[in-house]
């Protein structure tokens, strides 16, 4: 599995709703053993997560399914991060 670090910073227009739905999907995949790190900046413009995946294909198709990403919410990118 390679790493990639996904980035999450707050549009004007997001809506709080999606927070929760955003949070609960990574638990699934923390459960899945996809997330290993994630959380907020300390200065609420957003947050970052460190998902698990076999490439970028991949991981772009989990970050799709992330309700901040179907919600339209945040700015998203992901990066492979060739991390030790």
């Amino acid at each position: 599995m390679n790493h990639y670090l996904v980035l999450l910073i707050r549009r004007p227009q997001l809506d709080p709703a999606v927070v929760p739905l955003h949070l609960a999907y990574l638990e699934r995949l923390r459960g899945e053993g996809r997330v290993q790190l994630s959380g907020g900046f300390s200065d609420k413009s957003g947050g970052a997560y460190l998902l698990h995946a076999a490439d970028l294909a991949e991981a772009t198709a989990l970050v799709h399914q992330d309700p901040a990403h179907v919600s339209g919410g945040w700015d998203i990118t992901v990066h492979e991060w060739l991390a030790h």
